[in-house]
């Protein structure tokens, strides 16, 4: 409505205007004026004063935002549809047919100030969408589950993404209105009231055939005016809403996956030819071009910097890419399971035993010592058997070491509820294995020697490490997760290293509820982690390297104006403490790819490519590491910016550790994307939300139990 205004008056702005909905950009100098204009919907007149703020030099941060609305009406001149906040072409959509979805191909862009100039991000993304309405998806719960269907709608639909095609715009579902139906009234701007039928009869041309369907609420954030906050909430008809993203049921199927996968994790020549398409669409379009130029603006049409040169972090301490070097060598450390018990239903008595007969075989050569286990058979696999049998099994058994769960499915009802009783109420380390994963004989022996590498790991034993020649040093890892039960709050995954050679861990839980302040939570696993340091170590550390992840370009400001203080704080508690403190953001979503150039085509970059200059950004001291080998797809690195450094560690220092870092993650014997404590954290925060929903008992914590 704002810009339908605005455009009444290009004979007083001119026609060279962009306008984001409240800030207007010139290029000329306007004086101060006042416009009037009638609102459509009801005739009144409306006052639209224009003001000068600021004149903004090329160059200033603050033309960024200015730059991305002319890229967003580029972009919709080339016909790309904006859906959040992608740009996506549905005319490409690819159909899978037989799973009923969509796949949309788009761009993710951005213009931002770089070290080497103003550039154009440009990544290559998807959007999911499903051939089923929310109303078909009603229709097949209620064939499912006609006495609690409202329930299971609920729990079905509830915080889902939903696209309405008729205007490509995406909600998520808050309530759904029982009580309404396309046949009740609202009111619109003008005071009329229309039914939901006409509305859409006679806006978008579309009739809708349910009557009795009941409506979707979806509540926006409250919005700022001059009088106040402003609440309103927008009701969606389920016939005319699309569910988004991939079911959790097809998210488990391997074969869904697979086909989805194929569209989606597109090689590095795909990537590029897809950006060179982009490209070649604007500057090929006069019309896009002319808006460009009317602001002095130019997309060049190359992907590709001249002479960039990327340098690789080695590592020739440990090549970890073939699990020989585990399989074949007693690792590091390993606690002898003397006590332990193996729970499984009556019908899958074979599998447990012979995954017991596996497991003595494999342990020699890996250097561990194994007993035999309590077998604890049920005569169901109901979760109250299992939750039951263990608790009697526990209490029975007071020095038990384990307890290994085999299930039948992908049950996230059990998992939880071993999981809750395990590591909340009667602490022990557990592992809990799908049947599925143990019934095929030729991978048995492969799969029984993983799971006791990791079953090590759970109960405090090491497996392998890095040589850092940094010394009296703890490693913190930071990760966030939003808790599945609570609406709006967060789960916080803390670890830190407490010991010389990086193999020993402490970890925390916090649960953050929205008013409360993280770092005040944040603080007090800091100070209980530098406690265990020092049980373990008889001195406290002198560098202490923090990994944070979860944090946004628009949040550096604030960690580092407030988290960082309250952090150093931690350090008054002990006197005359003063250690060398690293903070460094570690951010994963981001729309940089990088690619290596070889034998005339494109590909991924080995493990270790490091980029510290030209994309890196003015303000920070940051760079780009791709630490992981990419089977498919493309390069992506991750995003790392250090905001604090009193260590003193150079940039070649903190990529070197970083690189080191993602070596240590022991539940993969190889490289990992982001530094092991970050992903310990983020597997933590992700327990805790997701199964637990309470903090994990103090007990555990010295251990790796939520691997």
């Amino acid at each position: 409505m704002r810009f339908g205004m605005m455009k009444d008056h290009r004979s007083t702005t001119g026609e060279v205007v962009a306008f984001d909905g409240s800030i207007l950009y010139l290029p000329v100098k306007l004086k101060d004026i006042v416009l009037k204009s009638l609102r459509r919907t009801d005739n009144e007149e409306i006052e639209i004063k224009i003001q000068m703020t600021k004149i903004l030099p090329p160059n200033s941060d603050l033309c960024i935002p200015f730059y991305n609305v002319v890229l967003r009406r580029v972009m919709k001149i080339i016909g790309l549809k904006l859906v959040g906040r992608n740009h996506y072409d549905p005319e490409t959509a690819v159909i899978v047919e037989k799973h009923r979805l969509q796949v949309w191909p788009g761009y993710s862009t951005a213009i931002k100030h770089t070290d080497g100039g103003l550039c154009m991000s440009v990544d290559v993304t998807h959007k999911i969408l499903r051939n089923d309405s929310v109303l078909d998806v009603m229709n097949t719960l209620y064939q499912q589950s006609k006495e609690n269907f409202q329930d299971e709608c609920t729990k079905e639909l509830v915080g889902s993404i939903v696209i309405t095609r008729y205007n490509n715009r995406t909600y998520r579902i808050d309530a759904i209105e029982w009580n309404k139906s396309p046949k009740d009234t609202f009111t619109l701007m003008d005071g009329t009231k229309t039914t939901f039928l006409e509305y859409y009869s006679k806006n978008y041309g579309i009739t809708i055939k349910e009557m009795n369907q009941p409506l979707l609420k979806h509540q926006p954030k409250e919005r700022s005016k001059p009088g106040g906050k402003v609440k309103f909430l927008i009701l969606l008809v389920p016939e005319l809403s699309f569910m988004t993203g991939i079911p959790d049921k097809m998210r488990k199927d391997f074969r869904v996956m697979k086909d989805l996968t194929m569209h989606i994790n597109v090689s590095s020549e795909q990537h590029t030819f897809s950006i060179k398409q982009l490209l070649k669409k604007i500057s090929g379009c006069s019309e896009s071009l002319k808006e460009l130029d009317q602001w002095g603006l130019e997309i060049g049409s190359e992907i590709l910097m001249p002479k960039l040169t990327l340098f690789l972090v080695t590592s020739s301490a440990l090549t970890l890419e073939t699990s020989g070097l585990l399989i074949n060598n007693p690792f590091f450390s390993q606690v002898p399971l003397n006590i332990w018990a193996i729970v499984y239903p009556r019908r899958c008595a074979d599998q447990a035993e012979d995954l017991v007969s596996t497991f003595n075989k494999v342990a020699g050569p890996i250097g561990i010592r194994l007993e035999r286990p309590v077998r604890v058979e049920l005569r169901d696999d109901r979760t109250e058997t299992y939750v039951k049998s263990i608790h009697n099994q526990l209490t029975s058994e007071p020095n038990l070491q384990l307890v290994v769960c085999i299930m039948v499915g992908n049950r996230d009802d059990l998992y939880s509820a071993i999981k809750k009783l395990c590591c909340v109420k009667s602490p022990i380390p557990s592992q809990a294995i799908n049947v599925r994963t143990i019934s095929q004989q030729q991978k048995l022996r492969s799969v029984a020697q993983k799971i006791l590498l990791q079953v090590n790991s759970k109960l405090g034993g090491e497996l392998w490490t890095v040589n850092v020649p940094l010394k009296n040093m703890m490693v913190v890892g930071v990760d966030v997760h939003h808790d599945t039960s609570k609406s709006h709050q967060s789960v916080m995954g803390f670890v830190a290293s407490v010991n010389s050679s990086l193999t020993r861990w402490y970890s925390r839980v916090i649960f953050q509820a929205p008013t409360e302040e993280l770092i005040s939570r944040l603080r007090v696993c800091l100070l209980a982690a530098l406690q265990k340091y020092y049980e373990v170590n008889h001195n406290l550390p002198e560098k202490i390297v923090v990994y944070r992840d979860g944090v946004s370009d628009g949040q550096l400001k604030m960690v580092e104006q407030y988290e960082i203080p309250q952090l150093i704080k931690c350090f008054e508690k002990f006197p005359d403490y003063e250690p060398k403190l690293v903070f460094i953001v570690v951010q994963k979503r981001i729309s940089t790819t990088l690619y290596s150039w070889a034998a005339n085509s494109f590909g991924t970059p080995p493990p270790g490519t490091v980029l510290d200059h030209t994309l890196t950004q003015r303000d920070w001291m940051d760079f780009y590491l791709i630490a992981h080998h990419t089977r498919q797809g493309c390069g992506l690195p991750t995003h790392y910016i250090s905001l604090y450094n009193t260590a003193n560690l150079t940039p070649d220092h903190l990529q070197r550790l970083t690189f080191k870092m993602c070596h240590l993650y022991w539940n993969w014997p190889g490289t990992i994307r982001v530094p092991a404590p970050c992903k310990y954290a983020h597997k933590l925060a992700f327990l805790a939300g997701q199964y637990l929903h309470s903090e994990p008992s103090i007990q555990l914590s010295d251990k790796l139990f939520f691997l």
